[in-house]
């Protein structure tokens, strides 16, 4: 049978509701994540409001806007990303031990209360009580959904639908931008951040109609009826023996469903260097689950945990947030056309890239995946802190443009998947939650402190654009990391890298071939 023949005969009704209906999860995150972006002006009473019929102050009893100053804005942007680093800490335990469906449906809860209370706030400590918990809900979605989605998508498939997650936030933030475009005036902004509270609404309602993760069914002692909604996904005509087959033991096999780096894998690498043989030894027995906590005090679990938070840092000290959280304020004014406007055409064109690249990291691997995109947006950072300097707005608009498409081949999809690559399903989901603090913190660094820093840099050397050198420098440090520590995984078969200058040891790796690879 052909690739594409294949593919279709796994890609079940079942599977693609659950992918679907799941995925309204992170599509919430990006949602809420860029709710302030367009509407800026109005919600801080910077434009002066006009009476409109459809909604206005006296009609529904609600401010046209909220009087605040800017590092009120800033800390009203930020403090949704401090919830989302609380919803992840927890969220990585709690899935772990109640199940993946339980802790999305708590997350779209989190969301719906979190929307209504921003939509009727009048005041700053209000509208932030409603981000933040927001927020939790943002949180939980970013570990639970990208789990949930690799434990039930089959194996061959896993890094394309894998981008789901990514495609979702890109959606979820086109779709706020495009709300943000038509409803600008007075207290419209409300019924941005009201569709929220509706889609909560919703998703909650949603969630009760597809199935638990098997693989988490299985891990917690309830076989049976995880066989039967395997069976469901993948269709009855499917054999599902093999996957089966892996929840009960634990393969001598380095197959392509294994995991990089954990404690369970048949590799053989030296006493030297970062990965310590004795950190990688051979189980075949049941695995106990690990925890937030006890995951970082496992010696060999710390270097895939250290991998997972460094990407994430990789990917929001890139800059991209500073288009999608200030683009309009930001290029207003510096680019030829609508910077609104622009702000839309660039997450349309960032969920393209991102479909269209879906495939390439099963293709090239990911770590390949993830050093094309952080040089692309290295060269692009600096080329358009320069065309802001020099005021050129055509190459300017063309320069952020092509931002955002480096973003999307690599580093906006690959890291919300790596901690399924990187350890075993007894740690996946803490793992999960440390590679997603690591994005909230590095995210409310750079939602809390690029105003500031970048009005800084701005009066300093007169003109704008000089604070996407700072984030070039930052995307140099980022792909040398990734070049020296990121393992590589391709298609069937995945591998280590480890440095030989630092290990001074040749590694073995058996692929699910059989073949011994060395290093």
């Amino acid at each position: 049978m052909s690739t594409i023949g294949q593919f279709r005969s796994e890609i079940t009704f079942v599977l693609v509701i659950s992918i679907i209906i799941s995925t309204l999860c992170p599509f919430q995150y990006g949602l809420h994540l860029a709710e302030l972006n367009a509407p800026q002006d109005m919600i801080i009473c910077e434009t002066k409001p006009v009476t409109d019929k459809l909604i206005s102050s006296k009609n529904f009893q609600f401010l046209d806007c909220i009087q605040m100053t800017e590092a009120e804005f800033a800390f009203l942007t930020s403090v949704y990303i401090l919830g989302g680093l609380i919803g992840a800490i927890l969220a990585g335990p709690a899935s772990g031990r109640y199940g993946r469906l339980l802790s999305m449906r708590l997350s779209c809860l989190f969301f719906t209360i979190g929307s209504i209370l921003e939509t009727v706030s009048d005041s700053v400590p209000t509208m932030s009580t409603g981000r933040f918990i927001n927020g939790l809900g943002a949180g939980t979605a970013t570990v639970v959904t990208p789990l949930y989605i690799h434990e039930i998508a089959p194996p061959k498939m896993r890094g394309l639908l894998g981008t789901m997650t990514q495609i979702m936030i890109c959606l979820g933030i086109l779709t706020t931008q495009t709300l943000g475009y038509i409803f600008s005036r007075d207290a419209q902004w409300r019924i941005i951040i009201g569709f929220g509270a509706g889609l909560g609404i919703f998703s909650l309602v949603a969630l009760f109609f597809i199935p638990e993760s098997p693989t988490w069914l299985a891990a917690n002692n309830n076989l049976q009826l995880a066989k039967k909604i395997m069976q469901r996904i993948r269709g009855a005509d499917h054999s599902t023996r093999g996957e089966i087959a892996k929840w009960n033991n634990h393969s001598d096999t380095f197959t392509e469903e294994d995991p990089l780096l954990t404690s369970t894998d048949q590799h053989h690498i030296g006493q030297s260097g970062p990965y310590n043989s004795r950190d990688l030894i051979t189980n075949n027995t049941e695995p106990q689950q690990k925890g937030f906590f006890s995951l970082i005090r496992d010696p060999s679990y710390r270097p895939a945990t250290f991998i997972l938070i460094g990407i994430m840092f990789a990917q929001q000290f890139s800059g991209v947030n500073s288009v999608n959280l200030y683009s309009v304020s930001l290029f207003r004014g510096a680019l030829p056309v609508s910077s609104m406007f622009l702000t839309i055409l660039i997450s349309c064109i960032n969920i393209v890239v991102t479909i269209l690249c879906a495939p390439l990291s099963d293709i090239i691997g990911n770590k390949k995946c993830l050093l094309i995109s952080i040089i692309g947006m290295g060269i692009m950072s600096f080329c358009l802190a320069i065309s802001l300097i020099l005021t050129k707005q055509l190459l300017s608009a063309i320069f952020v443009v092509l931002f955002v498409i480096s973003f999307a081949v690599g580093l906006g999809p690959v890291p919300f998947r790596m901690a399924s690559e990187l350890v075993g399903e007894e740690a996946v989901s803490a793992a999960q939650s440390w590679s997603l603090a690591g994005n909230y913190i590095s995210t409310y660094i750079v939602a809390q402190f690029f105003p500031i820093v970048n009005f800084w840099m701005n009066a300093k050397w007169g003109g704008m654009g000089w604070v996407y050198f700072l984030f070039t420098a930052f995307l140099g440090m980022s792909a040398i990391f990734v070049a020296l520590l990121v393992p590589q995984s391709k298609g069937k078969v995945k591998t280590v890298e480890v440095d030989s200058q630092a290990t001074g040891e040749d590694i073995t790796v058996q692929n699910s071939s059989g073949i011994h690879q060395s290093f």
